[in-house]
């Protein structure tokens, strides 16, 4: 039996993501920080879907986690056939005003885990007859982002990595996809102490289990990349074609702080 792990399961598109795979009967390995929302989810999804769900609580951005994870599932013997590393978070403001550690925080969870996390499970992905990775980046990935410029180039990271580890492994029974949301209904905004931009962000947003429906169909397709919406397509697209100069200060004009 091969289960499908999501890390940041706890709710927003991790959440989504695990909801679409049970309605596709898939075994679910859930993990993030809170065990109150992870017991609740477990139990929904149980209840609703007939499919096992197990989880496990911990926090994805202290060195170590990966291991943690991959621990926890081979002392259970959960065959894990398709990682999602979704677990992920932004800090809104300028690099100077920003705790230093609450940057490097931020770039342990989105690159140094997800890394680690891919590198840790892929001996056992590459025993399935058919296994997955799905990576999840930002629209904010495609050009450079005053006030979120941690954060941003965290993502583009991830673009980066996923696009090259799926050409690592082309000749392998593991398909690599990157999906990279624009804005989402999830609570991004209030974690990265966004509020003053809350109610501009909530008129562009889509619907978590939306982006949850796209990016797990473009995954299960073998995509190597995927963009959420169409007007987010387009907006990424024109990045490779518009100066910098102009993009990046038509990010800072829309991501400008009070």
């Amino acid at each position: 039996m091969a289960y499908a792990l999501i890390t940041g399961a706890s709710g927003g598109i991790g959440l989504a993501m695990a909801q679409e795979l049970a309605k596709r009967k898939i075994d679910l390995l859930l993990v993030a920080r809170s065990v109150e929302r992870l017991s609740e989810a477990q139990q929904k999804l149980t209840a609703t879907h007939g499919i096992k769900v197990e989880y496990l609580s911990t926090d994805l951005s202290l060195a170590g986690s990966a291991k943690t994870v991959f621990n926890w599932t081979a002392e259970n013997n959960f065959n894990v056939s398709i990682l999602i590393n979704n677990a992920g978070y932004g800090t809104w403001g300028e690099v100077a005003n920003t705790p230093v550690e609450t940057l490097t925080n931020m770039m342990q969870l989105n690159m140094n885990t997800l890394v680690e996390m891919c590198h840790l499970f892929l001996p056992e992905l590459k025993k399935q007859p058919a296994s997955y990775i799905l990576n999840v980046a930002s629209t904010a990935a495609y050009q450079a982002v005053p006030t979120l410029s941690v954060y941003a180039a965290s993502k583009a990271f991830v673009v980066l990595f996923t696009r090259g580890l799926k050409r690592e492994l082309k000749n392998t029974s593991v398909s690599v996809t990157c999906v990279s949301p624009g804005a989402t209904s999830t609570n991004f905004v209030s974690r990265a102490g966004m509020d003053a931009m809350k109610e501009r962000a909530e008129k562009f947003s889509m619907p978590a289990d939306v982006v949850a429906k796209i990016a797990i169909n473009g995954m299960f397709k073998h995509k190597t990349e995927v963009i959420t919406g169409f007007a987010n397509w387009l907006t990424a697209q024109l990045t490779y074609f518009v100066p910098k100069s102009i993009t990046e200060w038509v990010a800072e004009s829309l991501y400008k702080t009070p």
